[in-house]
């Protein structure tokens, strides 16, 4: 492990000295994550990128890329598409990026399944902003949007996700 790793232990996420506080899937820790499971699969993953929405903030880091309207991302396991970010209209299953809440205002991306996508093995892991405290997601890490924020700022080319 290296120091610049976000670690996900029993009472947060760890990461530069700090802990905090955060969800996982509503499915809890999987080894073998499927579609739809809910689950947070165990392992390392990298980080690969950062999305933010420009008309709610800032740019939170100098390689992160805008969600535009009609930015989406594919969940259909049937799809040459799956696990990747796509472009509206797309006819297959899909999130949304653009959302009308903050859910989405800022995703880290993991490399989980990705670039080359395991059809049904699970679409990509994000670490974005709870719902609220103790509120499980669908896979993802949940952090309070301050939190969110703050790590956003200070990952490194290096920093990856790693969940025990």
């Amino acid at each position: 492990m290296s120091p610049h790793d976000m670690v996900l232990t029993r009472v947060g996420l760890r990461f530069q000295g700090r802990c905090y506080p955060c969800t996982i899937g509503r499915g809890g820790l999987a080894m073998d994550k499927r579609e739809g499971d809910g689950a947070t699969p165990r392992g390392a993953h990298r980080i690969v990128g950062m999305l933010y929405r420009p008309d709610r903030m800032a740019r939170p880091a100098d390689w992160a890329l805008p969600i535009r309207p009609g930015d989406l991302w594919s969940d259909d396991p049937g799809d040459e598409d799956y696990n990747l970010m796509v472009r509206a209209p797309y006819g297959h299953s899909h999130e949304a990026l653009r959302r009308a809440d903050p859910l989405y205002d800022l995703v880290i991306v993991t490399d989980w399944n990705w670039p080359k996508a395991e059809r049904g093995r699970g679409s990509c892991i994000f670490i974005h902003r709870w719902r609220r405290p103790g509120y499980p997601t669908a896979g993802c890490i949940g952090l309070r949007p301050g939190h969110l924020r703050r790590i956003a700022a200070a990952i490194r080319y290096e920093t990856r996700l790693i969940v025990r």
